[in-house]
């Protein structure tokens, strides 16, 4: 088997881990905090606590890839990989032995601040893989962790009627550890240290300065910020308007499950075929078919009315989802100077974890001006403007690479 396939292979089982194991713990956070070692009882106290908890990984993320990135610029991608997959394997056993919320929320921003494994593995791949297959790898590569983050949540309601919640964590933490040693004796990077350090040391910020000058960038930036707001920001809603559609408590928690992640399962599917089909007529116009795709498929979701109706809208919007992450990927290894990819690639990821904490909060504020039905067509609106700026950026200017630096 050729390097980069092996490369692409290990890291997909890397990132299904760490995705799965991510949202594994997620179902059962509020009641981890009600078990007897931790002993809380108030239930607005246990909420509020499980929201912070939950966003405080996202905070120190949002902060410190762009450091990680820079550092995976000077020392490689598989270090940065190794490091993130390691460190977080550790944090996830420590926090089976957490006993206050404080604890759990120090080690959620304690990941967060290590974590990266996802920007090194993309990157790692965009620089292993040939050009005519950088579709295909990222859309591969984006599969595992969509299949982690639908699995995971499955998984770990499963774990814990099994176990209880305390060994989820450290059944996790031993994954993540296999999945970081798997990746240390198979992933081979052909990185030049001395050739890195040799060239002009940029500061966060000069790098940051330095990438927004590129336009195409921050167009794609900001696809991957509004994915990830819009796809977010109904979510904590989402089982309000099952519960609305279906009209009965039967089975409710079943459908609002499944609705949420039904358009996860055909974006899975839909990456490696999608990813496959950009190789061939261009990630530009992948990701402008997209983009509208999945826009117009906001507009029926608002106005659905049963529960059938908003499920085959979601997996239809799924299929168009799937093109978005890897075109974007593909772009963003296109368009990066040389040498800058791991700042890239952090720099997207950051953006992610910015939609993520923005999008539920942004999304409840909306739904009480407008109702849900309104975060939908908003999300429609921006997914559009979007779009557009795409096409401005990417199409119309038919862009080249930027000359490395």
């Amino acid at each position: 088997m050729e390097q980069w396939k092996k490369n692409l292979a290990v890291l997909w089982i890397g990132q299904f881990l760490v995705m799965g194991g991510m949202t594994m713990i997620m179902p059962f956070m509020s009641l981890y905090l009600q078990s007897p070692r931790i002993g809380m009882t108030n239930e607005h106290e246990i909420a509020t606590w499980a929201g912070i908890i939950f966003a405080g990984n996202f905070v120190t993320s949002f902060l410190f890839q762009p450091l990680w990135g820079k550092l995976s610029d000077k020392y490689g991608r598989k270090m940065m990989l190794l490091r993130s997959g390691f460190g977080m394997a550790v944090v996830m056993v420590l926090m089976g032995f957490a006993t206050s919320p404080w604890h759990l929320l120090l080690l959620r921003m304690v990941n967060g601040t290590i974590s990266g494994f996802n920007p090194a593995a993309v990157s790692l791949v965009s620089i292993t893989t040939p050009k005519p297959k950088m579709g295909f790898a990222m859309g591969t590569l984006q599969s595992g962790g969509i299949a982690g983050t639908i699995m995971g949540p499955f998984l770990g309601g499963l774990l814990a009627d099994a176990v209880g919640y305390r060994p989820i964590f450290y059944l996790t933490g031993v994954s993540l550890f296999a999945a970081s040693t798997l990746a240390y004796f198979v992933v081979k990077e052909t990185f030049d240290r001395s050739a890195a350090a040799a060239k002009p040391q940029l500061s966060v910020i000069a790098g940051f300065r330095q990438l927004s000058g590129v336009p195409q960038l921050m167009a794609l930036f900001a696809v991957t910020f509004l994915l990830q707001f819009a796809m977010i920001g109904p979510n904590p809603l989402m089982p309000l308007y099952v519960q609305k559609l279906h009209g009965t408590s039967v089975n409710l928690a079943f459908w609002a499950g499944f609705v949420s992640s039904a358009a996860g399962i055909t974006n899975m599917v839909a990456a490696p075929l999608l990813g496959r089909l950009s190789d061939r007529i261009g990630q530009e116009r992948v990701l402008g078919i997209s983009l509208v795709g999945a826009a117009l498929l906001f507009i029926p979701q608002a106005f659905a009315g049963t529960v059938w109706q908003l499920l085959l809208f979601r997996l239809l919007q799924g299929c168009f989802l799937g093109g978005l992450i890897p075109s974007v990927n593909a772009l963003v290894r296109r368009f990066t100077p040389d040498g800058m990819e791991g700042r890239a690639f952090s720099l997207n990821t950051s953006m992610l974890a910015l939609g993520n904490m923005i999008g539920p909060i942004v999304g409840g504020l909306i739904s009480g001006w407008t109702g849900i039905g309104g975060v939908f067509l908003i999300s429609a609106v921006l997914f559009l403007v979007n779009a557009l700026w795409v096409r401005q950026t990417l199409v119309s200017r038919q862009a080249r690479k930027p000359d490395a630096v």
